[in-house]
């Protein structure tokens, strides 16, 4: 049963200390939110307006003319009457309302708005006024739609910073919370059309369930319960075997190709969906996919590197340097020159010793690093005659993301000098007749 005390025990049940939070309530003016906003004022009352720190928002869409003005009002009064704060958003012709997907519109309309009062105003949560019929119809649409046990969970009670205290409380425990107590709400007519897929659960399927047991709603609570509890253990489940597939995991992550293809399609689709790839679909297609094939989810791009998976955040600040200017000139009144490679910011990703000699007067000053281009090409110490530096790539084996970290030492006249930190062009070394030497080198003990 609804009562003030059954309400602050989900409040402490969802978050730690609840009288010392913040609150942003989204209040529509309908009986569940008017409840809501009643019972955190009964709670603030009782703690003598020192605790439950909260004010009111509100979104006047402006679709159901004088309807939609009264239902503001309602609010407007109660938080006027309360001295609470009030925020409210008006739909106005700037805001582009869409012919259709009305509701997806209004959703992110009203979260945007949410966010922008949290943010100014330093409070911490928003609650919402979800109940357990809300939960029953979200089950039964997402059943429809074959969303897996986590859409069969439903609308979590805590999302982040999302509460949802009423989620264990029926429609029709709040109407009798409401009519004990003098609550004043606006119905919203719209909802007894079914023009929408909810409004056709609610109105035509769920009466028909409730019907079937009287006890329907509470068994539905408590299977409901059971799901939340099998979606964790699950996902704990999911997360430990992703763990023990990751190879590497610092600036991008790297999972075993070998030892997740061996997984159920299951476990592949729900780690693969955590990067945004959540089209089964296209599952197969990367475990089938050649060498360097690369897959794009919003967030991820995702390099299959032989047995490896590498996942690059797309979101991160990819901008890099391509050209670096290493060394304008060379005084030859010194016999040899020493440039540690190490000792350059931008250029941190070289992270192998290595340490070349060049003869100075074969070289045209200045010199550049840069990234590789088309049509480079060099002639490798340790091998015979001329190759391109795609080519020395590829038989080095490289994936993408190597290939990516590779520097390309140039003089004044674009001549490739050397491919940082793999291999010098032997043209332009040192030998027995070197009069002026330039070393090259970088100190690091770690290999890439």
């Amino acid at each position: 049963m609804l009562k003030k005390l059954s309400f602050r025990n989900q409040l402490e049940n969802l978050i730690h200390q609840p009288e010392k939070q913040t609150y942003l309530l989204a209040v529509s003016g309908g009986a569940d939110s008017m409840v809501l906003a009643s019972l955190f004022q009964g709670l603030r009352i009782d703690s003598r307006g020192t605790e439950y720190d909260f004010q009111i928002a509100h979104i006047n869409y402006k679709l159901r003319d004088k309807d939609s003005d009264l239902d503001q009002k309602v609010v407007q009064d109660f938080c006027e009457k309360n001295h609470i704060k009030f925020h409210l958003y008006e739909v106005s012709g700037k805001d582009q309302k869409p012919k259709n997907s009305i509701q997806l519109w209004a959703r992110e309309l009203r979260y945007r708005f949410f966010k922008e009062i949290q943010q100014k105003e330093k409070l911490k949560y928003l609650v919402t006024a979800h109940h357990l019929n809300d939960q029953l119809e979200t089950f039964l649409i997402n059943l429809s739609k074959a969303s897996g046990i986590k859409g069969l969970s439903g609308i979590p009670s805590r999302d982040h910073h999302i509460l949802r205290p009423l989620l264990n409380f029926s429609k029709e425990e709040i109407y009798q919370f409401a009519g004990e107590h003098g609550i004043e709400f606006r119905e919203d007519l719209s909802n007894k059309k079914n023009d929408y897929l909810r409004n056709k659960v609610r109105n035509e399927i769920v009466p028909k369930l409730l019907e079937t047991n009287d006890h329907f709603l509470d068994n539905f609570k408590k299977s409901s319960s059971y799901l939340n509890q099998t979606k964790d253990f699950v996902q704990k489940q999911i997360q430990y075997i992703e763990n023990n597939l990751t190879v590497f995991n610092q600036s991008h992550k790297i999972l075993s190709k070998e030892k997740l293809d061996q997984e159920s399609d299951f476990v592949k689709f729900e780690i693969l969906k955590k990067y945004g790839f959540n089209q089964e679909e296209e599952i197969p297609k990367i475990f089938k996919a050649g060498n360097n094939s690369s897959f794009f989810s919003k967030e991820y791009r995702l390099i299959v590197n032989r047995n490896e998976l590498i996942l690059v955040d797309r979101t991160q600040n990819q901008e890099t340097q391509t050209e670096i200017l290493l060394m304008d000139h060379f005084d030859f009144s010194e016999h040899q020159i020493n440039m540690n490679i190490g000792t350059i910011e931008n250029i941190e990703e070289i992270n192998k010793s290595f340490e070349w000699y060049f003869d100075a007067k074969k070289l045209h000053f200045p010199l550049y690093l840069r990234k590789q281009q088309d049509g480079d090409e060099f002639y490798p110490s340790g091998f015979s005659g001329k190759k391109k530096v795609s080519k020395f790539f590829r038989d080095e084996k490289l994936s993408i993301l190597a290939k990516q970290k590779i520097w390309i030492l140039t003089d004044n006249h674009n001549s490739v000098l050397g491919v940082l930190p793999l291999r010098q062009d032997k043209r332009y070394a040192r030998n027995e007749k070197t009069k002026w030497s330039l070393k090259i080198f970088n100190e690091t003990k770690n290999e890439i």
